[in-house]
């Protein structure tokens, strides 16, 4: 190879590991990364945009059952920010390793309701409503890894119901699915957060909470994968949603907030 070639091509190499090198560096083309629960969906994407309005920070989000967005944290998924429906998963999070103890917060706590359409032929008054013959499906999402799915599961046994519509029950991955089952007919009720309902017309029946464990909703700020920048603007986005910005989106879909009078008959 002549010199001249050599030259060539070593600042050829040299350019283009200095565009990688740069491209790692520079976290302003990067979104903030967020993996929220499913009952988020709604407000949390109205907190985002208004969180990028004031801060030039993009946010991208990741919605899904809790648990299931835990376990993929746990197992390294690159999220900076986890915003769970229950402290239990935000706690196992931190245990992995892959979140930040000192930035864990409580940010609300959610509210359950039993969804129907608004022009359901049978619109249940009562949890003992869903027993009646013109209810064939209703659904709830998993219990397993989905916190109003197993406040859903608590709040029928509760109620001395569960037994009496255990066939009855069809399961969504997620709130967010739970809903739409029964938007789409494939089930004639569905007991869903409350946040979802505010913004889906139909009819909402209120779940007395004292029927379930209590919905305390956790955010805390995580490791984001080896290349993540973000450890600043995840405390940033936290700190937003617990502004009085954020607070009044939270409660516009009807979360109760830390630090408020708890509602009626909680």
């Amino acid at each position: 190879m002549s010199i001249a070639r050599l030259v060539a091509t070593s600042v050829a190499i040299t350019a283009f590991g200095a565009l990688v090198a740069c491209k790692k560096s520079a976290p302003s083309d990067a979104s903030l990364r967020v993996a929220a629960a499913s009952d988020l969906s709604e407000a949390f994407t109205e907190i985002g945009a208004t969180f990028e309005k004031d801060t030039g920070r993009k946010v991208t989000f990741s919605f899904g059952a809790t648990g299931l967005l835990a376990k993929q944290i746990e197992e390294g998924a690159p999220f900076d920010v986890f915003a769970a429906a229950n402290l239990s998963f935000i706690d196992d999070a931190i245990k992995s390793g892959a979140c930040d103890e000192s930035s864990k917060a409580t940010y609300a706590e959610g509210r359950v309701v039993v969804w129907t359409k608004s022009d359901a032929p049978f619109v249940p008054a009562t949890l003992a409503d869903l027993e009646r013959p013109e209810i064939v499906h209703v659904a709830i999402a998993n219990p397993e890894h989905a916190p109003y799915g197993k406040a859903a599961k608590q709040a029928l046994v509760k109620a001395g119901v569960w037994d009496a519509i255990a066939k009855k029950i069809v399961y969504g991955e997620n709130v967010q699915q739970t809903l739409q089952f029964a938007q789409s007919g494939n089930a004639d009720a569905a007991i869903v957060a409350l946040s979802l309902a505010t913004v889906s017309g139909g009819h909402a029946l209120p779940i007395d909470p004292a029927l379930h464990d209590r919905l305390l909703q956790g955010i805390v700020a995580c490791r984001g994968g080896p290349d993540s920048h973000m450890g600043a603007d995840a405390r940033k986005f936290e700190s937003f949603v617990a502004s009085d910005a954020g607070r009044a989106i939270m409660r516009r879909y009807g979360f109760f907030l830390p630090g408020e009078a708890p509602p009626v008959g909680h």
